[in-house]
């Protein structure tokens, strides 16, 4: 049995692929003072379903997203260190933060080991280690198991069914803000939530396209 996402609670989404899922997890100290709950779901999936080219597939925009990744880490002062190959699977530690509904500090632990201590969380030594560390002695064996597979899905199924596309993703009061960078608007929507409500965002939200729409998934 699954637990389904509850919408009317903040959440936060990311993926331990995301370097700036990372970033931002690590300045939880200036998130809005609310209990967003810590939600696993999977990036290629989310691609996948809005039909999104993988960032990592474009030669250029991936060595730019590194480099980025690097200087933002620098900027903010926050430990940095890319795992030896990326993209990486991350089906096993996600597996495992979904099957224990983990909370903010074990997620902070899991994001550390591999972006702080670059770890590739893939290989059954460093997983391993990572459940070692976490104190989950049947780690390797909980991931294997079908509610922790089948949570990690419905996970991923209802965050695109609040339009998610990407991580990291704050939902706050019933929207969507993507990105590492979208913490200033986080922060200055939770103080004054009716500027989303103002003329000219109503007007921009609303606005069309001079193209015919593309046909959807």
């Amino acid at each position: 049995m699954t637990d389904g996402i509850d919408a009317t609670q903040p959440l936060w989404f990311y993926d331990f692929v995301s370097p700036f899922s990372y970033l931002l997890l690590e300045q939880h100290d200036k998130w809005p003072g609310l209990p967003f709950v810590m939600t696993p779901v999977l990036l290629n999936e989310l691609y996948g379903h809005w039909r999104q080219r993988l960032a990592y597939d474009v030669p250029a925009k991936r060595i730019f997203t590194y480099r980025y990744a690097l200087f933002r880490a620098e900027q903010l002062g926050i430990p940095f260190k890319m795992p030896p190959l990326h993209p990486f699977d991350s089906i096993k530690p996600m597996r495992l933060a979904a099957a224990l509904h983990a909370d903010v500090n074990t997620v902070r632990e899991i994001f550390r080991f591999i972006w702080r201590e670059g770890r590739d969380p893939s290989t059954p030594e460093n997983f391993a280690l990572l459940c070692e560390r976490l104190g989950i002695a049947d780690g390797p064996e909980l991931v294997e198991r079908e509610e922790a597979k089948a949570q990690l899905q419905r996970n991923t199924a209802d965050a695109i069914a609040l339009g998610v596309f990407g991580v990291p993703t704050f939902w706050l009061n019933k929207q969507l803000f993507w990105g590492e960078d979208a913490l200033p608007m986080v922060l200055y929507c939770a103080r004054t939530p009716n500027w989303l409500e103002s003329k000219e965002v109503k007007r921009i939200t609303s606005l069309p396209s001079a193209f015919p729409k593309s046909k959807t998934v």
